[in-house]
């Protein structure tokens, strides 16, 4: 297999696969060396911009024509993408980064000591007395956690110099950031509790701080304090608004979190690499699995042996699942270093955050492998083989019914091609004049309605339609096929197994009932397409739930707009008394007519 060079990187083929989710995103060149490394609060916003031929900034142009790859790590928020960018471009030295300076010019938040005791941004020597809380990995950073700190905490953020020569309080007390303790407005004891909250806040012990504010308001209140209550009240909102887990920064230790995701006879692991509290970033690896079919436990537990070959072994490991043979599997991992080796799979608070951000990024990383070009291939030449076609499917739609014991009935209809789904040509139909509850009636009207522009237009056939359903709706698309005069389309139906197991679907082709080994790339490919179908109809089933549930009955009868709407509801005192309302009684509204009556009459009380 030849190297990647910037001429083969497809970037519109990639894009397709990124988030629009908090990340870090690094830029590879061909000897697979990290030009550049970037944070954004929108992966697929941030990195699209990169690849519009638009850029003015010549080095970024410059970098750009070098890039071979860009490899993403998602993150839950903004802040922990930042911190993660800070620890990426310390450890690679990216060219086109701005360079790093030395970690005592990183800046500081800095709390002095004292009788009233400042808060502030902090950049150099920490040799003073007092308290640090960094580094950050900008003065940015700093100075929006300082913006926050004022508004929960009100501590001053004044110079000394300042502060000792006040007479009265400044504008920052006018606006409720500080206690003005430079004039006495607070007393010592409670200043210091504040400062003692903001330090709680800066170590990231947001619950215990959480719980020592609830505690103080149920104190005050019971005190009848209630001005204070409510000021607590308002200061527990803010923290839990504003409080994020540091998930990338924090604890101590060295530690590897390994996360597995299986799918299609595919396996991806994540490595996430932790070294003092600090995530170093981390990587995805696709082991090449065995003819035989492997559990997850075994495929880990090879992996991790292959891994710690040639690397160095952290003291803490940390797994998404169970390995194989766990305590022989620590036995030879301690044995190789020397040390005692912790294996876990079941962590919890830090650990367990840091396993779930593995398995999310591992999760997408295999969703984006199976969605390849060559995967697609793959699959679709097994799905060939599997159900005996003499061509390669280039086009499929899959349809599927979602209602809620006959309310709001929805169809969808999805559609995949060679390079797997082609969202833009996603369809729902709203299903309407059918006995609730009629799946056969429901998929009839939404396949007429859908091939029945076949004959008015160029619109495009598909060389296999799936049915999420059995022989019943099976037999329902072939009549309405028939009836449309279409031919040349073959029909699927897709059935969920006994106790809806995916590894017990069957299929049913015509009056043949075909089952497909678990393991089967076709299979696992029917099934996708199937669960997209159903992912898109419920989501419509819901939205249009969701909309009758918002939307007056009143709506949508002739001649009755929002002004008589509402003096309706106002002479009646609601809707329950309109129901119940005569057709003279309806009548006597200002605006509203014998005939306008009957219709809202028969709204409500029609055949």
């Amino acid at each position: 297999m030849s190297a990647p060079t910037p001429e083969s990187f497809d970037s519109k083929a990639f894009l397709k696969t990124v988030p629009h989710k908090p990340g870090v995103y690094c830029m590879m060149s061909a000897d697979n060396t990290v030009l550049y490394v970037g944070k954004a609060k929108d992966l697929k916003n941030r990195v699209s911009s990169y690849f519009r031929g638009n850029l003015v900034n010549s080095r970024i142009w410059s970098m750009v024509k070098q890039v071979c790859d860009v490899q993403i790590t998602i993150t839950d928020t903004e802040a922990e993408a930042l911190l993660l960018e800070s620890n990426l471009i310390k450890k690679h030295l990216t060219r086109y980064n701005v360079l790093l300076r030395d970690d005592k010019s990183y800046p500081y938040i800095y709390i002095s000591e004292g009788k009233y005791p400042r808060v502030s941004f902090h950049r150099g020597s920490r040799k003073k007395k007092g308290q640090f809380f960094g580094p950050y990995p900008s003065a940015g950073a700093v100075r929006e956690t300082l913006g926050q700190l004022q508004k929960l905490f009100k501590a001053r953020q004044c110079e000394d110099s300042y502060f000792r020569n006040r007479s009265r309080p400044c504008l920052q007390y006018q606006i409720k950031r500080c206690t003005a303790p430079c004039t006495n407005e607070i007393s010592v004891s409670d200043y210091r509790e504040s400062v003692n909250f903001t330090v709680q806040f800066l170590q990231g012990k947001s619950e215990a701080l959480t719980a020592t504010l609830v505690a103080q308001m149920e104190k005050a209140s019971a005190q009848l304090r209630f001005e204070q209550a409510a000021e607590y009240r308002d200061q527990i909102e803010k923290v839990r608004l504003v409080s994020q887990q540091q998930y990338i920064s924090g604890g101590q230790g060295d530690v590897d979190v390994i996360a597995l995701q299986l799918a299609s006879e595919v396996a991806c692991v994540q490595v996430m690499t932790i070294r003092s509290g600090n995530n170093l970033g981390s990587r995805h690896y696709f082991p090449q699995l065995p003819a035989v079919e492997l559990e997850e436990s075994a495929i880990l537990a090879h992996f991790i042996g292959q891994y710690y070959l040639s690397r160095t072994i952290p003291a803490k490991i940390l797994l998404s699942h169970e390995p194989e043979e766990a305590e022989l599997l620590t036995e030879m991992l301690a044995l190789k270093a020397e040390r005692k080796i912790s294996i876990t799979w079941k962590p919890r608070g830090d650990g367990a955050r840091w396993v779930a951000m593995a398995v999310k990024n591992a999760l997408h990383a295999l969703q984006n492998k199976l969605i390849s070009k060559d995967s697609i291939e793959k699959r679709m030449d097994a799905l060939q083989e599997a159900l005996a076609l003499d061509y390669i499917p280039t086009r499929m739609e899959c349809y599927d019914i979602s209602h809620m014991q006959g309310e709001a009935t929805v169809a969808s209809q999805v559609v995949f091609g060679a390079e797997g789904p082609v969202k833009s040509e996603y369809r729902r139909y709203n299903i309407t004049g059918i006995t609730p509850g009629d799946d056969y009636a429901a998929m009839s009207q939404a396949l007429s309605r859908r091939f029945g522009k076949v004959t008015e237009s160029d619109a495009k056939l598909p060389d296999i339609l799936f049915i999420d359903g059995g022989k019943g709706q099976v037999n329902e698309a072939i009549k309405v096929l028939e009836s449309l005069q279409i031919s040349g389309v073959d029909i699927v139906g897709v059935t969920k197994g006994e106790g809806r197991r995916a590894e017990l679907d069957t299929l049913t082709i015509g009056k043949r009932r075909v089952e497909l080994p678990a393991h089967s790339s076709a299979l696992h490919l029917i099934q996708q397409i199937r669960d997209e179908a159903h992912r898109f109809a419920i989501t419509g089933h819901r939205q249009k739930r969701q909309k009758a549930r918002t939307t007056s009955p009143l709506e949508g009868i002739e001649g009755l707009g929002p002004k008589r709407r509402q003096e309706l509801l106002k002479q009646f005192g609601g809707l329950r008394a309109i129901t119940r309302a005569s057709v003279e009684e309806l009548a006597k509204v200002n605006g509203i007519s014998v005939a306008l009556a009957g219709k809202i009459y028969d709204r409500f009380n029609g055949e």
